[in-house]
């Protein structure tokens, strides 16, 4: 059996103010021919108004007026663009350190991040902050593009002197995947097509390392995962006893006749079938979304879990956490909060805050565990119903949540389960 994850492949942005995200993003689209002809128009007329003698390739990303006005990213803009070879979707992510929590939401789903370096400046307090975020977020593949090399004179020490010093501290972090190219975005070298300015450098430009990049092992194939979302009843005379259980497989694969346990009840029954809106399957695997039918009337609803019968996550009701706070307003002790995790949604609260990271430095900070906007902290956390819960690391889907405050409604924190 051949299961190909490889079509659609999502990557996020990442690096300081000006590095260049946004003109690479816009290169990227622009040399693969992915931009409207009314886009087009648009972004140029607009160069035109600003005095730039070429379009500005960063408007084709940067879609908010204030980022227009200012030249920056503020929000995470999200682009889809499509190869011969592979399906896209970026995410742009804002370089500022206040908009630390809007680079978490773009790289939660992403299978590669782009951390930008500006040649010039080399690695700088950022580069270290979203390195650590992306090995905390266990993007599997990192690529770290060593920008502007025509403002070095296309320097091979510039470039190696970089490289030399992002493996060295990023050797602390868990990541799997590191590589490097040397590009200038504004121009187009190795971003599309091969530089000629920059002959020392051998391996494949950035689009063609994008095409190639082999993402199917980086899901979890083994532990089979499918949170129920709704109960599909038809009530129809082609369907008059159908009773499916709809949802997006988190990990894992089901196929027709495997044995399976509903949690929480713990019951167990077999699976009669897996239905899409075209067709029935012969097996089912993240993240395609689907149908489940049993062969036994189980009382399952919205935030149940079916499983394979050998292989059940833990069942808790406390457990640690990494997590990111994302709102202005500070976490109250012990206060209450409503837990999204999967299709589930129950009351939690914030036990104890174990330690804050320096995300500069990496260091614990064990003395001031006040959770302010964009801090990072491991955290224990108590609900009042078990979770069916993986490690982040080993499911990026069962093993993350996200804190809504219940008085404003609003999400205050995204957190990783340890």
């Amino acid at each position: 059996m051949i299961i190909d994850n490889n079509q659609l492949l999502r990557f996020t942005t990442a690096g300081s103010v000006d590095d260049g995200k946004s003109t690479l993003i816009g290169r990227l689209l622009y040399d693969s021919k992915a931009i409207f002809e009314d886009q087009l128009e648009s972004v140029t007329s607009i160069s035109k108004r600003k005095g730039h003698e070429n379009i500005d390739l960063a408007l084709f990303t940067d879609g908010l007026r204030d980022e227009r006005a200012q030249g920056i990213t503020i929000d995470v803009a999200y682009r889809y663009f499509t190869t011969p070879k592979r399906k896209f979707i970026i995410a742009d992510t804002p370089g500022h350190i206040q908009y630390t929590r809007n680079m978490v939401t773009g790289a939660s789903t992403a299978n590669v991040a782009l951390i930008l370096i500006d040649a010039r400046h080399g690695i700088i307090e950022q580069t270290k902050r979203h390195a650590f975020i992306a090995s905390l977020l266990q993007i599997p593949h990192i690529i770290v593009c060593i920008n502007k090399m025509d403002l070095v004179d296309y320097s091979e020490k510039v470039y190696e002197d970089i490289r030399s010093h992002f493996e060295e501290f990023s050797s602390k972090l868990y990541v799997k995947d590191i590589r490097f190219i040397p590009i200038s975005a504004l121009d187009g070298d190795n971003v599309v097509n091969r530089s000629e300015n920059m002959p020392w450098f051998q391996d494949a430009p950035l689009l063609h390392t994008l095409e190639h990049m082999h993402i199917s092992s980086d899901i979890n194939k083994i532990d089979a995962r499918f949170p129920v979302q709704t109960v599909l009843r038809p009530q129809s005379k082609e369907f008059l006893d159908y009773r499916g259980y709809a949802g997006r497989v988190a990990s894992g694969i089901f196929r027709p006749q495997d044995k399976v346990t509903i949690l929480p009840s713990g019951f167990t029954s077999t699976i009669k079938s897996i239905d899409t809106i075209d067709e029935s399957l012969q097996e089912a695997y993240a993240p395609m979304s689907v149908s489940i039918t049993l062969e036994d009337d189980i009382d399952i609803s919205r935030g149940d879990m079916i499983v394979k019968a050998n292989n059940t996550p833990t069942p808790t009701q406390e457990f640690d956490a990494m997590i990111c706070w994302l709102h202005t307003h500070t976490a109250r002790p012990r206060a209450k909060y409503t837990i999204l995790h999967t299709s589930n949604e129950q009351k939690a609260m914030i036990k104890e805050v174990i330690y804050k990271i320096d995300i500069d430095t990496y260091q614990r900070e064990e003395d001031n565990k006040d959770l302010g906007m964009n801090d990072i902290a491991r955290i224990k956390v108590r609900t009042t119903r078990p979770l069916m819960i993986d490690e982040y690391r080993d499911n990026r889907i069962t093993g993350s949540f996200v804190l809504v405050d219940d008085s404003t409604h609003e999400t205050v924190a995204a957190g990783m389960i340890l």
